[in-house]
């Protein structure tokens, strides 16, 4: 079996590496890419073609895995040179995931699930032929939704949903804690009904918003677009908190 990246980040890298099987080979181009790029795709012992044309005729399985920006284009230029499946693990939304269906055949939707080089990701997927990738259980937790493309990116922005604005509000709450020169107790007083582990994960949550609040403003601003027909009070709240 071939399997071939369109891109080769860290997606790419950590998925060679867990599906690790002799019958296996994975495929990828060094076609515009970096020099720090190609190094990597060197250290994970893939086959390199030309081209991400020849990459996608001769895959089994064709993974595209680079930008949300791209994810279209990239399916219009090399899906119709894929006579296997193909699967997008792009974090996009669900209007630009029935737009790819249009594109190619034997569409898969997808998502990992956490962070995206951990040791064990939970992949999801959505679409038709998923027996296809049965043997992915050998190797990855594999959660297999439906047969709509589609679902999976739902699934996504749900899960968006809640987790930005949770961040939102905790954040906003910490940042009173800290006025009021009680940081310390509304954490001793919050790890008594949501666990141990809760200071730790907070305050990576709170960084992690702060870090990227411009980008999980944008992901938000997609939610409101895709679900303007829904009660949304509480998501355009926490996009007002996170776009000032």
């Amino acid at each position: 079996m071939k399997i071939g990246f369109i891109g080769f980040g860290k997606v790419a890298k950590n998925l060679t590496g867990l599906i690790d099987s002799e019958n296996i080979t994975f495929l990828t181009s060094a076609q515009n890419r970096s020099e720090n790029t190609i190094e990597n795709m060197k250290k994970s012992d893939v086959e390199i073609l030309d081209t991400f044309k020849e990459v996608a005729a001769f895959s089994d399985i064709l993974i595209s895995a680079n930008s949300p920006s791209q994810a279209l284009d990239i399916a219009a230029e090399y899906g119709k040179y894929s006579k296997g499946i193909y699967m997008d693990l792009n974090n996009i939304s669900p209007k630009t995931t029935l737009k790819i269906n249009e594109y190619v055949d034997n569409f898969v939707d997808g998502a990992i699930i956490g962070k995206i080089d951990a040791a064990n990701p939970v992949l999801y997927l959505s679409g038709k032929n998923l027996e296809k990738l049965d043997f992915l259980d050998d190797f990855l937790e594999v959660h297999k939704i439906s047969e709509n493309p589609g679902d999976v990116s739902k699934l996504k922005l749900l899960r968006s949903m809640y987790t930005k604005s949770l961040s939102a509000v905790l954040m906003e709450s910490f940042e009173i804690a800290e006025n009021l020169d009680l940081k310390d107790e509304f954490f001793d007083i919050l790890t008594l009904t949501e666990g141990n582990d809760f200071k730790k994960k907070a305050l990576s949550r709170i960084n992690n918003t702060k870090n990227a609040k411009k980008r999980k403003a944008e992901e938000l601003e997609q939610i409101i677009d895709y679900f303007e027909n829904h009660d949304l009070t509480m998501v355009k709240a926490s996009f007002k908190k996170l776009s000032q």
